[in-house]
């Protein structure tokens, strides 16, 4: 009985959140592609715009990262795609609200990624607080949180563009703002930094977006364990958000079997849950962190067939959890058919770096929100 209604509270959760599955992918590098003149094709070759070969796959949310100010980026990380400030952001924002599809906004506290390897202070707000005390430097740091979370949705809400969902933080198993907020799931070292600046970040997002969903997004799928401490964690400090977030990518974080284990225990929090990045590889060509080409064939073949079954397996396992109410392809924009935007290949997205055409995983992911 007691398992039978927690089903029905989640069930009544996913419909307050919006009935509506939310599919699709996480496109912050599209118009830099675009601008270079670079031409997207359906599978058979034709071309079209992107927008539109989404829409027909179901598409109807997309995710976009922000940067606090990239030009402090280090080179090897702008060969990557890091260019997100402000302004490009709520270009790419208005463009996608005018065609029609919701919006997810990733706030990076950052210059750069953020991500479970490195959670970078912002060059500007490392500079605030050089040779304050902890308690200054923490006070500082929610101001900064608080105002640039706040100048950010502020601006996009004056171009007309308002988020549906608000990461405050990307993939922060770990914390954010390293070393002030830099955390472990099993520690309590730093947990008071990290929950304040949580706060600073999402009572900005009520304020200024009071529609707008809350994540809190982690990356550790792969252990159960410190995923569940991480939000008991927020739980007992009263972190206001609305949606548990994960990455989910096969090759670091366990079989689609375990993930589906990961989904079932985290029903104990009673919140809707979505994967905010996911991605395979479809080749490991120009790749310069992959140089077996065979690497991770183990999962799935290193192939466009092997990235649409890992897809399918994806697809079918969630039809069986109604609290997961999105799904996030991340950089499925690559395509290096044309001029060249990104100085290596990643061969984790949804279009051929040769030809621009379609993979058969786009399709494939049409099944979540069918």
């Amino acid at each position: 009985m007691k398992h039978i209604l927690l089903f029905v509270l989640l069930a009544l959760l996913c419909l307050v959140a919006g009935a509506q599955r939310r599919l699709g992918g996480d496109i912050s590098l599209l118009p830099s592609y675009l601008s270079k003149g670079t031409e997207y094709r359906l599978p058979d070759g034709r071309k079209a715009s992107p927008y539109q070969i989404f829409r027909q796959a179901g598409w109807n949310t997309m995710r976009v990262r922000l940067f606090v100010d990239p030009s402090h980026a280090p080179q090897g990380n702008k060969d990557e795609g890091v260019c997100q400030d402000l302004p490009y952001v709520v270009r790419l924002c208005r463009d996608i609200k005018q065609q029609g599809f919701g919006l997810m906004l990733d706030f990076h506290y950052s210059d750069t990624w953020a991500d479970p390897a490195k959670q970078f202070m912002p060059r500007a707000w490392a500079k605030a607080i050089g040779g304050k005390s902890r308690q200054e430097q923490l006070r500082l740091l929610r101001d900064s949180v608080y105002a640039h979370t706040c100048r950010s949705l502020t601006e996009l809400k004056r171009n007309g563009v308002v988020p549906d969902y608000i990461q405050v933080g990307n993939e922060i198993t770990f914390g954010m703002l390293w070393p002030l907020a830099k955390t472990q799931p099993d520690s309590d070292r730093n947990w008071d930094a990290l929950t304040a600046l949580l706060r600073s970040g999402t009572s900005a997002c009520r304020l200024v977006c009071p529609s707008a969903k809350i994540i809190i997004h982690t990356e550790h799928a792969q252990d159960w364990t410190a995923t569940r401490q991480y939000y008991d964690r927020l739980r007992k400090a009263g972190t206001d958000y609305d949606i548990i977030g994960l990455s989910y990518y096969p090759m670091w974080h366990g079989t689609v079997a375990h993930l589906d284990g990961v989904l079932d225990s985290l029903k104990c929090f009673g919140k809707p849950v979505m994967i905010v990045e996911t991605a395979f590889y479809y080749s490991h060509e120009n790749d310069p962190w992959e140089k077996d080409p065979q690497h991770y064939s183990d999962l799935y073949p290193v192939s466009p067939k092997g990235q649409a079954m890992f897809t399918d397996d994806l697809v079918a396992m969630l039809a069986s959890h109604p609290e997961v109410t999105g799904l996030f392809w991340w950089f499925p924009e690559e395509n290096q058919s044309g001029r060249p935007v990104v100085k290596n290949w990643i061969n984790r997205g949804l279009f051929s770096n040769h030809t621009g055409c379609a993979l058969p995983a786009l399709q494939v992911l049409k099944g979540f929100v069918q």
